[in-house]
């Protein structure tokens, strides 16, 4: 009788919130899922629903009073709520990683971005790490890596520095990679570049991935498996093929609303999701 695989990675029960006593409140509530070796897993809903803070509660960069109250988060057979910070800090951009929104704010620019790349790097020579950087520049498809090493971060767009997270994220050979809202300070022919970029690069390299977005849209084009949140509930979870044609909930069918298509005109004001909620209780009562 052949076991069950196990997942490459797995949130169950967990509970992020303001931890003083005094004042205490609850952001994610009860967030449970898993993502499979090569798989993508996308988390999605409107700004303010959890999104990063659960990517935070990942990685273990709350910062006080945030704290992670209950639950457990595991790679493989560690659970890395139980793990020490020194622990936590190899497993941080080794085994998981981390792509951020704004790559305009994300390096300090008045380190070259090829010091920057080389301090993600744990072992080797100078030349050893060196050689890891240009090569990992060019296979996310940056032009004359060289150059790009000496460069400084306000030398280069938008797209390209987004570019550089990347190949800096992929440095070390992470199991999972989380990749926080990536495209949207991104130009749209920038993004499907990005998206594509990602895309090949989970395939050549096996990893699971953990896609963050408020666009649904966008989400349909990469996700295995979507995860929707509201208010740090899941309010729906399933594979992305069947959720994308048949939501269930009333807030994925609202932010299925929202995506642009080609002919359809949008409405004048697009109201959130509570908005909306309320505006039709007050014409049903009329």
């Amino acid at each position: 009788m052949s076991s069950i695989p196990q997942p490459l990675f797995e949130i169950s029960g967990l509970h992020t919130g303001i931890t003083r006593p005094e004042n205490g409140r609850c952001l994610l509530q009860d967030v449970s899922f898993h993502i499979d070796q090569g798989e993508t897993v996308a988390v999605v809903g409107e700004s303010g629903c959890g999104k990063s803070t659960l990517a935070l509660s990942i990685m273990g960069l709350l910062e006080a009073p945030l704290g992670i109250q209950s639950g457990r988060i595991r790679l493989q057979d560690r659970d890395l709520l139980q793990i020490s910070k020194r622990e936590m800090k190899r497993v941080r951009g080794t085994e998981i990683a981390i792509v951020f929104q704004d790559p305009m704010s994300a390096f300090h620019p008045m380190i070259p971005l090829g010091a920057q790349l080389m301090e993600c790097l744990k072992t080797g020579d100078r030349w050893v790490r060196i050689s890891r950087c240009l090569d990992m520049l060019d296979r996310v498809g940056l032009p004359d890596p060289g150059k790009q090493m000496k460069s400084y971060s306000f030398e280069l767009s938008g797209g390209m520095l987004q570019r550089v997270m990347i190949a800096m994220a992929l440095l070390n050979g992470p199991k999972l990679l989380i990749a926080d809202e990536p495209t949207t300070a991104l130009d749209v022919t920038v993004q499907a570049s990005i998206l594509r970029l990602l895309k090949d690069i989970q395939q050549e390299f096996g990893m699971g991935m953990l896609f963050i977005s408020h666009d649904l849209g966008v989400v349909s084009e990469l996700a295995d498996r979507i995860v929707v949140m509201r208010q740090g509930q899941v309010v729906e979870y399933g594979e992305a093929s069947w959720l994308l044609d048949h939501p269930t909930h009333p807030y994925t069918r609202h932010l299925l609303e929202m995506v642009p298509v080609l002919g359809r005109s949008l409405p004048a004001k697009v109201l959130t999701y509570d908005q909306h909620v309320l505006q039709t209780e007050v014409v049903e009562a009329i």
